[in-house]
């Protein structure tokens, strides 16, 4: 495993520019299971479970092709139908490769997906949606096998509003002949990266951005071009970064129309920020005072899951209380035992919830990375503490955020990778 050494306290300036939005590539690369045409994707983000998800399409049988640094072709058939261990066990996201397999070859094998250890996360609203196309769901021991002979397109409500459920009946249903009736679908930027490509490949989709999706499908989808969106959660971590260690940062390709709840609560803390005309965002160093005594999240336009950790390290750098409620994940906040050993000053009410007490000055300490959010937010706490801080386990960051070390760097950040 590798680590980053760290030494904190030192302002970052200069300007760091936001990659490819992981959550919308993941999806899309698994839409070119639905041609054997050339789909070309640019903006690629240059990580681990991208890289992850690429090695289980060829697996499959597609050919990727590496262009350049962050561009990508996927093209040619499917020679399986039945996902390898070895991939699925590595993302969560290997769940998005039933709905194109079982599009193409009419069934599929899913061993148990990987991922985040951040509470339950069962499959049963992805069954929910194939079943709706007319799939049959067996599962056993080592997997689940599904079979299709005939997808009929559905008009159904999701019982949650899953992000990852949501792409695949979109995936699924723009190969389904007729109009497929989303109810209760995610809306989240990523969402609508897939609805683009979709309508590139051929399928005519209505409703983008919004709880309900009409998707007429067709027969035959044909490749695309597609550049994915910024990451609007980079955006967020990038400036909660600046934040928490006084820094001037521009973050280029910000996006501001994606930032509204985050931006909100960033003001809420008294982070002084503005954006240009160009969707940059410009962080000035300010006063934190927790001026709002709850931060929680909620689907989208709410405040993102994937940024509470960090935001939970803003809380400590600012002056008051801050209730900070993850309902989503009931192990979202167990990294907190990890800023208390920092020094902060935090009480875990209950798996959900934890009331923040700020500022403390943090310490350097050696720690350990539990996943991709807590693994930023511990690096964020090192930028921010005094003395040395070690984190293990980095490649877990390694999974949602491209060269973090190498970018860190740049900016200032007292920061070395040792493997």
């Amino acid at each position: 495993m590798a680590k980053v050494k760290i030494k904190g306290g030192t302002p970052l300036k200069g300007e760091i520019s936001v990659s490819g939005n992981k959550n919308a590539a993941l999806p899309i690369i698994a839409a070119t299971l639905l041609t054997d045409d050339i789909c070309r994707i640019e903006h690629v983000p240059e990580i681990r479970d991208v890289h992850a998800m690429l090695e289980l399409l060829k697996d499959l049988g597609k050919t990727v092709k590496s262009i350049q640094s962050n561009i990508y072709e996927i093209s040619g058939s499917i020679n399986t139908s039945e996902i390898d261990h070895k991939h699925a066990s590595k993302l969560r996201a290997s769940i998005l490769c039933i709905s194109g397999l079982l599009a193409r070859t009419g069934e599929v094998f899913l061993p148990p997906p990987g991922g985040c250890v951040i509470g339950r996360r069962n499959l049963d609203s992805h069954f929910d949606v194939i079943e709706a196309f007319g799939a049959i769901v067996k599962g056993g021991e080592n997997g689940f096998r599904s079979t299709v002979n005939k997808t009929s397109p559905p008009d159904f409500f999701l019982k949650e509003a899953s992000v990852t459920a949501t792409e695949n009946a979109l995936i699924l249903a723009a190969a389904t002949i007729g109009e497929t009736i989303i109810n209760n679908a995610a809306s989240e930027p990523h969402v609508s990266d897939l609805v683009i490509v979709l309508q590139k490949m051929g399928a005519d989709i209505n409703g983008l951005g919004t709880n309900q999706l009409r998707i007429k499908g067709v027969k035959n989808l044909s490749g695309f071009k597609h550049s994915i969106i910024p990451d609007h959660i980079e955006t967020g971590t990038f400036a909660i970064t600046a934040a928490c260690t006084q820094s001037e940062l521009i973050i280029r390709n910000a996006q501001k129309k994606h930032m509204v709840m985050t931006d909100y609560y960033l003001k809420q803390m008294g982070v002084g920020f503005e954006y240009d005309d160009s969707e940059n965002m410009f962080i000035k160093p300010s006063r934190l005072i927790s001026k709002v005594k709850k931060i929680q999240v909620g689907l989208w336009p709410g405040f993102p899951t994937d940024l509470m950790s960090p935001m939970v390290v803003l809380a400590t750098q600012a002056q008051g209380a801050t209730l900070c409620h993850d309902w989503m994940y009931e192990s979202r906040m167990f990294f907190v035992d990890k800023l208390i050993l920092m020094g902060a000053d935090i009480i875990q009410c209950d798996p959900h919830r934890v009331v923040v007490n700020g500022p403390t000055g943090l310490r350097g300490q050696e720690l350990a990375s539990p996943d991709i959010r807590a693994g930023i937010a511990l690096v964020i706490a090192a930028l921010s503490a005094n003395g040395e801080s070690i984190i293990d386990k980095v490649e877990i960051v390694d999974r949602g955020y491209e060269k973090i070390v190498e970018r860190l760097g740049k900016i200032g950040a007292n920061i070395e990778r040792i493997e």
